[in-house]
This record gives C-alpha cells, sequence and structure tokens, in this order.
C-alpha cells in the first residue's frame, strides 16, 4: 500500500512560498541561498526515484506543468517527473496539458490513490492541498527540508490545520549551511 508523503522546502517560520524564485514572491529563491551540498541533492533524487506517482494542487501543478517538460538533465530527474502519474486536485482544472495527468475534484479522493500504488506519493509545495490532507488524517509522513532562515511573511505551509500530533522519526544535516531534513509520521 502506498504512502502520501508530503516533501516541502521550508523556513524556519513555515513558509513554503517560491523557495525556486519563479513565482514572484518578494522573497523568492530563498532556498538558493543555502548550500544542500551533495547529500541534499541525493536525498531529494532518491526520494523521486522511490515515488511512484505526484499529487499536487492546481497552483503548483501550473508551475510544475510550465516548467517541467521542456528540463533536461543527465541524471533522469526531469524523466522521471515527466513519466510518472501525476494527479492535480482541482474543481477549476478541466484540461490538464503535463502529460500523464489526471484530475481530482477533492482532496478526500487523495485516499484511493494509497490502494493503487505501493510506492510513496509525493506532494511538493501545494499547501492548500497538505492541510486538506492533513485535516483529513491522510498524510503518512512529512518530510521537511528546513532552512534556518526567517522570511516574516509569506505562504506558510500549516496556517488553518488542525491540530495534529506526529511523530519525529528522523533527523539528518545536509550540507554546511545548517539545513536539516526532518521526517515526521503520524503519531
Amino acid at each position: 500500500m502506498g504512502e502520501i508523503v508530503v516533501t516541502e522546502f521550508i523556513s524556519l517560520d513555515g513558509v513554503i512560498e517560491d523557495p525556486g524564485g519563479a513565482e514572484g514572491y518578494e522573497h523568492g529563491g530563498w532556498s538558493f541561498t543555502f548550500g544542500q551540498g551533495e547529500e541534499g541533492r541525493k536525498f531529494k533524487f532518491d526520494e523521486l526515484m522511490a515515488a511512484d506517482a505526484q499529487l499536487l494542487g492546481r497552483v503548483t501543478y501550473e508551475g510544475f506543468a510550465k516548467a517541467w517538460p521542456s528540463m533536461e538533465d543527465p541524471f533522469g530527474f526531469a524523466d522521471k517527473m515527466n513519466a510518472m502519474p501525476k494527479y492535480v486536485v482541482s474543481t477549476t482544472l478541466a484540461e490538464p496539458s503535463w502529460q500523464n495527468t489526471t484530475v481530482l475534484n477533492n482532496a478526500a479522493a487523495a485516499e484511493d490513490l494509497k490502494g493503487k500504488y505501493e510506492g510513496d506519493i509525493l506532494i511538493a509545495g501545494s499547501g492548500t492541498l497538505v492541510r486538506a490532507l492533513t485535516d483529513l488524517g491522510l498524510v503518512d509522513e512529512y518530510r521537511l527540508m528546513i532552512f534556518p532562515l526567517i522570511l516574516g511573511t509569506g505562504k506558510r505551509l500549516f496556517d488553518g490545520a488542525r491540530r495534529t500530533k506526529l511523530q519525529l522519526a528522523d533527523v539528518t544535516r545536509i550540507g554546511a549551511d545548517g539545513v536539516t531534513i526532518q521526517r515526521f509520521t503520524a503519531a
């Protein structure tokens, strides 16, 4: 049975908005001000290769659908992103443009994906979807790449989510800049 896994770049104050700098947020690109080192790159690569599908909210999906189809890399990361099944939760998106995409009408429909896949079902970005899945108790694991940075403003991952107790599964420091990967499971 597959597991729904939230994977996020997140600031110390919980901001997930525009870590790559493509969205026009005043602090956009903040994740690139840190060295993630070989460990960080390996973690993200292994995480994607172990996944069977992507689950995304509409806003994140549209950003990914604009960027990933034209990307190339010698490591196969883009090939995997483009080839794997993608699910976008949206009530407004009718015709997805990115290959292998299925539209789900609500967050609760994501529960059926757990029975369809053996590997992880990854969610990146997609704050509204993450909060909905958290509220429904459908998230099996949170993998947070925490950057030691306070942004002060921006979209936060858990604003408005219901109280949810988690259990710390692992902490790994990567690179020389104090970035950590903290893994939490449902308690």
